[in-house]
């Protein structure tokens, strides 16, 4: 199973940005997929998660900003991201929960992909 993350880039203050994440290879079914970020000196952070039945989680610092979306027949999550702000600045990683066809349960992170905001 593999996750590959795109649309990351340079931005301006108060501009957007959107990420996408495919996920691909032998896929059961996919419980979660979601969101990290990391930026420099600091822990890696909840974003936002998606679950299959459509629930959403944000952190706080982007509720209200970004939006986390879903297309199940694609096996791929989105984030948009509007308002963005030069501390939003980080490495961002997509992961999920997936249910592989041999009904194993494991988690995946992509390789990340990197978000600036200039301020």
């Amino acid at each position: 199973v593999q996750l590959v993350e795109s649309g990351g880039g340079l931005v301006q203050a108060g501009g957007s940005l959107r990420l996408s994440c495919a996920a691909s290879g032998d896929i059961f079914s996919i419980n979660f997929m979601g969101w990290y970020r990391q930026a420099p000196g600091k822990q890696r952070e909840l974003v936002a998660t998606i679950y299959s039945g459509g629930t959403t989680n944000y952190g706080d610092y982007v509720k209200g900003r970004f939006t986390v979306a879903r297309d199940a027949t694609k096996n791929a999550v989105y984030l948009q991201m509007n308002g963005l702000k030069p501390e939003d600045t980080a490495v961002y990683y997509c992961y999920s929960q997936i249910v592989r066809l041999a009904r194993t349960t494991d988690d995946y992170w992509g390789q990340g992909t990197q978000v600036t905001v200039s301020s």
